[in-house]
């Protein structure tokens, strides 16, 4: 169930006797010093009715239940606050201790292994702090289980002597899960389930589970996708109330939504997309008009056919956004809509929403109109086909001659767009992402690196525009309540951590401590053309806060924009959505009824607070999702290249090892500290450097290395690297055992087993490496 569907649920059981709320037993309790007993409460609202006894009792275990009060040894209910108690979700990790993350937003409470063995990662608990531990980090201890992890969980399933066993797959689970016997439903040895848990785990016992899904063989076409979406709770059936409204679409737009819309049948708008998408959320035009430009974004109409509150509506609010895996989307509307009626497909009637907007030469907004219309596309343009273009494709420009000015227009307005996004210094980057080829059987056959052209960097700038006309339409109008894309300076933290990076590598950033983001922008600017840049500008996205969506403005720190919202792509993401009938329900105050402003809704501050968390946390469910597919998707590929060298570059320094990002494929794999050449090293935390005690040979990030690929762990997503060669940033040359360490009385650690293997467990015999290094241990 959802957070919002929870909140909006009316709380049961009904009682057939009038007895207090849950507020008014909350208040009673918190008015005394002390917890207080069932018979104190039944006296302080003069209940006689033993109805009504009853009915306070299953309220009580209900507050209970859900961490409102806490029933303590004295037979009395209490207040979690006072007693001090925290409510949070447990996040495990893959060494078998955990964190407690607060509903609060408080600092992150460290449980240890053996607190862990009675729950289980995504579990909502009471935990009460109990000082620190010895590294310093605030420690709990878990006092109740308030809400278990809901949905199945993912593993591949085992025989042992005759035991049947699911280790799962997700790390964070750290308990194998017992399956009986009459619980198996048919699962094989080796293949991947989803199973129930029928009984939680305890100090003493495992969790028992029920096979409920199996998803097939370990190594299946796909099987990646099918684990990912089951972890990560992202919905992918649709409801039969949403099949039955879906039903009622017919393929072409109907007559009655033509009226009281303008006809923009004949302006020139084009869509400009990647070579794969099948859904066009936006369309744009540009001309010149007298000393500066119009540009109008066209954008599908989904509030016409996503109406407020209905069963379609809820389907894709559950969902969130589309989450895009390779070769495999999870819609959040039916492809019907997505891919049909509200896509921008060309040459065909699609209605719209437009934002026409007049911007000055220099690439400032003079003003913008809105407006729902009915467009048709006059073509269907890729990226590559509109690079090629500008770049004089002699076919091309026959072919694609109707709309020839157009790209030519965008092109012009996008060198005054770009002008002024440089001249207010937004955080430019440069990023490099792959793309997976796969054969015809759906193995990978290649990784190859997708760049951006001019094409890209054109419609970014007209959606930012867009999106910015509309942020100052909302700002400017507060009783249309609708989202922002909120993003906040980084914090001071991660801003320390940045500076002493950065200062490793000779660089400053001015600012001192509250840089701007033209601070930000110099030091990209400045190592544009070192062989390093990428790392540093990951780097600077790590210490970068995490945009969201938020109904309060705190304007975008990375575009350094003091407004901005989401407009553009209402098919793949539900803030659009909202921002499209926030402003249908402007237009309707200005203008009165309208057939065209079907659609129009009004959000009350409080409801746009759980949308904004919803949408932030499916966008976050969808990130996660599909990095975790990719990082199976390269351990998979690189399972055909052990023994193989390649170039990469460290992009992360451990305690336990060095992490390095081969080029061109940004696969990371490990160089363990028990891997590298005959020393004992310290970790240097602060500069991010292994230092040999003996022969004083420094690795750091940003050095250029050569590597063997020396084993791959597809269940743990881990590839293991042997260092052949690294190179500094000064160019020179640092070879494994070449260097002047003495053969003297201290040996170099050797790695060993970590933990003994568990029953049936046989996908995870390899252990984890580790070896001993002075300073700080592994977090």
């Amino acid at each position: 169930m959802s957070k919002n569907d929870t909140k909006n649920k009316p709380e049961q059981p009904e009682y057939e006797v009038e007895i207090p709320s849950r507020e008014q037993l909350l208040e009673a309790v918190e008015t005394r010093l002390k917890p207080t007993t069932f018979d104190e409460i039944i006296a302080h609202f003069k209940l006689t009715d033993e109805r009504q006894h009853m009915g306070v009792k299953r309220r009580l275990r209900a507050m209970e239940r859900d961490g409102q009060l806490i029933y303590t040894k004295a037979n009395a209910y209490g207040l979690p606050s006072r007693m001090n108690l925290i409510k949070g979700r447990i996040i495990g990790h893959r060494d078998g201790f955990g964190f407690c993350h607060p509903d609060d937003g408080g600092g992150d409470l460290f449980i240890p292994p053996n607190q862990m063995y009675s729950v289980l990662h995504g579990d909502r608990v009471l935990v009460q702090e109990q000082g620190s531990d010895g590294k310093g980090r605030r420690e709990g201890h878990i006092v109740r289980v308030i809400e278990p992890r809901q949905g199945g969980i993912v593993g591949r399933f085992f025989i042992d002597h005759d035991l049947g066993i699911v280790v799962p797959d997700d790390s964070r689970l750290n308990q194998d899960i017992l399956i009986p016997d009459d619980t198996r439903n048919g699962a094989r040895h080796g293949q991947i389930v989803v199973v129930d848990i029928t009984r939680r785990p305890n100090r003493r016992t495992s969790p028992i589970g029920a096979v409920s899904e199996i998803l097939g063989e370990h190594m299946a076409p796909g099987m990646e996708i099918e684990v990912a979406i089951r972890e990560h709770d992202i919905p992918t059936e649709w409801s039969k109330a949403t099949l039955k409204e879906v039903e009622k679409f017919g393929e072409t737009v109907p007559p009655e939504a033509y009226e009281d819309r303008k006809d923009l049948r004949e302006l020139p708008l084009v869509t400009i997309d990647g070579d794969d998408s099948r859904d066009f959320d936006d369309a744009v035009c540009a001309e010149p008009d007298g000393d500066g430009w119009r540009l109008w974004v066209a954008i599908a109409d989904v509030s016409y056919y996503v109406r407020p509150n209905t069963a379609l509506d809820k389907d894709a609010l559950e969902r969130g956004n589309s989450v895009y895996f390779p070769n495999f989307v999870v819609p959040m509307l039916p492809e019907k809509l997505s891919n049909g009626l509200c896509s921008l497909n060309p040459d065909v009637d699609r209605l719209c929403m437009v934002a026409e907007m007049r911007i000055s030469a220099k690439g400032k907004l003079r003003g913008a109109e809105y407006y729902p219309a009915v467009m048709k596309s006059h073509a269907r343009l890729t990226y590559n086909k509109v690079a090629d273009i500008l770049d004089g494709d002699p076919k091309l420009r026959e072919d694609y001659q109707h709309v020839l000015g157009q790209v030519d227009h965008l092109h012009e307005l996008f060198k005054v767009l770009k002008k002024a996004r440089q001249q207010r210094s937004a955080i430019e980057f440069e990023t490099l992402e792959t793309r997976f080829i796969f054969n015809a059987q759906r193995k990978i056959e290649s990784i190859e690196p997708v760049r951006r052209n001019v094409a890209h960097t054109i419609i970014e700038e007209c959606m930012i525009m867009a999106n910015v006309a509309t942020a100052r339409l909302i700002e400017e109008n507060e009783q249309a309540g609708a989202l922002f894309r909120i993003h906040e300076p980084p914090s001071q933290e991660r801003l320390t951590n940045f500076r002493s990076f950065l200062a490793e590598l000779g660089l400053t950033m001015k600012g001192a401590d509250d840089p701007s983001p033209a601070d930000y922008a110099a030091v990209l600017e400045q190592v544009r053309e070192r062989p390093d840049a990428e790392l540093i500008q990951t780097m600077l996205l790590r210490s970068m806060q995490q945009a969201v969506y938020s109904p309060d403005n705190a304007g975008h720190f990375g575009l350094a924009l003091e407004e901005y919202a989401h407009f553009t792509s209402p098919i793949r993401r539900y803030p659009d959505l909202i921002l499209h009938r926030a402003i249908k329900a402007l237009l309707k105050q200005q203008k009165g009824a309208n057939q065209a402003l079907v659609g129009a809704w009004m959000y009350p501050t409080e409801q746009l607070d759980e949308l904004g968390e919803q949408c932030s946390m499916t966008e976050r469910r969808a990130d996660d999702a599909t990095r975790q597919v990719a990082d199976w998707l390269k351990c998979e590929y690189m399972q055909d290249h052990v023994g193989e060298e390649f170039t990469g570059v460290i992009a992360a320094v451990t305690n336990f090892g060095l992490f390095i990002r081969i080029d061109d494929l940004s696969i990371d794999g490990l160089v363990h500290i028990s891997n590298l050449d005959n020393d004992y090293y310290r970790f240097d935390n602060e500069r991010h450097l292994l230092i040999g005690e003996n022969s004083r040979r420094v690795y750091r990030l940003g050095d250029k290395v050569r590597v063997k690929v020396r084993s791959v762990d597809l269940d743990e997503r881990k590839i293991d690297l042997t260092l052949l060669a690294a190179e500094s940033p000064t160019g020179k040359d640092r070879m494994p055992g070449s260097g002047n360490a003495p053969d003297g009385d201290k040996q170099p650690h050797k790695s060993r087993k970590k933990g003994a293997k568990k029953s049936g467990k046989s996908k995870k015999t390899t252990g984890k490496s580790r070896a001993k290094t002075k300073g700080s241990k592994k977090q």
